[in-house]
């Protein structure tokens, strides 16, 4: 017979296998596109991969002044220098001042109680592991211009006052 021992492609295998090749080029054009930057980088048009001289790195403030937040919920800025502080698995020299029972003589303020908490909500009587690291999340103020504008405003500057102000 005509045929026989030859694999035959049927109508509706042909129309299968040519709407798979038109799949996979098309996500292939749009892998392409979405390659291309949408948003722009903080620090400026720059090359992927060139080299740029570092800047100078900025000066700490040091004048032990408190700064406001700049947006809700941001961690307190370190406003004295930690230059020389031993930060490590055995030692936290920030805790030999903010740690509770320590503020009274150092005169510093006292760490938030949500360090003292655990992720499942149980209160230690130390602080807990996971905030340990003060500068994972608190950082020394240093006098620079931010990467992008910052359009917060501070509930008492929108004319909020406290509640029984009236």
């Amino acid at each position: 017979m005509r045929g026989q021992g030859h694999a035959r492609l049927t109508r509706r295998s042909r129309v299968f296998l040519s709407t798979g090749l038109l799949f996979v080029a098309g996500t292939a054009a749009l892998a392409q596109m979405s390659s291309i930057q949408i948003i722009p980088p903080l620090t400026g048009q720059a090359q992927p991969m060139q080299v740029f001289p570092a800047g100078p790195i900025p000066k700490w403030t040091v004048d032990d002044i408190r700064q406001m937040r700049a947006y809700p919920d941001q961690p307190p800025i370190i406003p004295h220098s930690i230059e020389g502080y031993q930060l490590s698995v055995n030692t936290n020299r920030c805790l030999s001042c903010h740690k509770r029972e320590f503020t009274q003589g150092s005169g510093a303020p006292m760490i938030s109680v949500t360090h003292y908490i655990t992720r499942e909500g149980q209160m230690l009587a130390d602080v807990s592991p996971r905030r340990y690291f003060c500068t994972a999340c608190h950082v020394p103020q240093a006098a620079t211009p931010p990467l992008i504008g910052n359009t917060f405003i501070d509930m008492s500057q929108l004319g909020v006052g406290h509640a029984g102000d009236q």
